[in-house]
């Protein structure tokens, strides 16, 4: 049953992503709580995965799109609206980084901030994107990295020979 439901996680989430079925795109694989994906057609690459509370909608991915030479961008969907002036904040161990954010989607200001954040997850246990809501509660959407660097690394193979 816990297989089933690992492996059912990523594609709910890359559904929700994309905002069509995941049966549309191919499969690079599950490991442990993050999938990685490709959408041949535009084409991309995804690597992805949920908060690790069961009651969260957010997700964490990092993208790859070679026809426009991005490469491990990182992009959170927040699992609550925030508050217009509330910064977001994303914790890997004892590194912060200061995310760009809009109401409910976040992303490093930069190629540089992407390239440090990648690094940086390689080698943690987990990360927590911290902000307050709309109606000024402080929240965290936390997830697990094990398995974030190898669905990385899938994704951008997945779109490595493709231009």
């Amino acid at each position: 049953m816990r297989r089933a439901l690992s492996l059912a996680l990523p594609l709910l989430i890359f559904g929700t992503l994309c905002g069509t079925s995941a049966h549309a795109r191919d499969s690079l694989g599950i490991f442990e709580a993050w999938g990685a994906f490709r959408d041949p057609a535009t084409p991309r690459c995804y690597a992805i995965a949920m908060p690790v509370a069961r009651d969260r909608q957010g997700f964490a991915a990092i993208g790859s799109w070679p026809r426009r030479q991005v490469r491990g961008q990182v992009h959170f969907r927040l699992s609550r609206m925030r508050s217009e002036e509330a910064p977001v904040i994303l914790s890997i161990g004892d590194r912060r980084f200061p995310l760009v954010a809009g109401q409910v989607d976040a992303w490093a200001p930069d190629a540089r901030a992407d390239a440090a954040i990648v690094a940086a997850l390689r080698s943690a246990t987990s990360m927590s994107v911290q902000t307050r809501d709309a109606r000024g509660r402080g929240f965290a959407d936390t997830y697990a990295l094990r398995g974030a660097a190898t669905a990385i690394d899938a994704a951008a193979l997945g779109c490595a020979r493709t231009r």
